[in-house]
């Protein structure tokens, strides 16, 4: 199991890239952290996630101040 957003998630084996596609995140509105890492969108795709992993994925939400 790995460790995202607080919650085991059966995603060993899954590269970043598959894993956030397969659960509707746009690569370009999200930061990932794997391990207390940040993890370059460059290497969504070469980064394999491992039972044991503590992955953060962060949105970032546009907003304003009024």
């Amino acid at each position: 199991m790995v460790h995202i957003n607080g919650k085991d998630v059966n995603a060993a084996g899954k590269k970043i890239s598959e894993y956030l596609a397969e659960n509707g995140y746009v690569v370009g509105t999200v930061a990932v952290e794997c391990n207390e890492e940040i993890v370059s969108k460059s290497r969504y795709d070469e980064v394999v996630l491992k039972d044991g992993d503590i992955v953060e994925i962060v949105s970032f939400v546009g907003g304003g101040s009024r």
